[in-house]
Parts: C-alpha cells; structure tokens; sequence
C-alpha cells in the first residue's frame, strides 16, 4: 500500500487561500535534475512551458515555481529532486510560509548562521 504525503499541518501558506505543500521525506524527490522539460500549465502559467534545468536561472526559476503553486505532493515528486533541491535552497526566493514550512519540516534545509 502507498504511503500518502499530507499538506504540511502547519498554518503556512504558499499565497492567500493555498496551504504551502511539503513531502514527508525529501528522499520522495526524483524529479529531473537536467535537460528540457514542460511542467503541465496548472503550475506554469505561459503558453510555453519549456523549461532548461542545465541554465542555472531555469532550474532556480522552476522549483520556485513548483514549491510555490503545487497542490499535491504528487507534483513535488514529479518535478523536484532532493539534491538539487538542497543545493540550490538558500538560492531560491520564496514566499515566506513555503520557506518556513519546508525548513520546518526538513532541517536540511535550513540556514546555517553565518560567521562574521
């Protein structure tokens, strides 16, 4: 039987009226990492969707995008990729709440303090 991945319980959102969406476990993410893809247009809102993971801004661009309007955690799995996720986090603006819930969540991904 297939696990199924809640929406965060937290009060985070991803925008007004949209609670923000996080996997139970970033080992879930298996999603592309290189090369052309067309994310569905329920996440990118352009006639064309084509995006390039090997240009650096691309890639940044989409996993903005997805963590910022997916509504399952289905479209998580599908589009990201735990490495490159936790590689280009710090990278990657974000509404405030998708931020929060992910580090919540996951504390990979949350910021070290710098040293002065």
């Amino acid at each position: 039987m297939a696990t199924v991945t809640q929406r965060t319980a937290s009060p985070y959102r991803s925008r007004p009226g949209r609670l923000a969406v996080v996997v139970d476990d970033l080992a879930e993410l298996v999603g592309p990492t290189h090369g052309l893809i067309e994310l569905p247009h329920r996440l990118l809102w352009r006639p064309d969707r084509v995006v390039d993971l090997d240009q650096s801004w691309q890639l940044r661009s989409t996993y903005e995008t997805v963590l910022t309007e997916a509504i399952r955690a289905d479209e998580l799995r599908a589009w990201l990729d735990r490495v490159t996720l936790i590689r280009v986090w710090d990278e990657l603006y974000l509404p405030r709440g998708v931020r929060r819930a992910w580090e919540e969540r996951h504390h990979v991904l949350r910021r070290l303090p710098t040293v002065a």
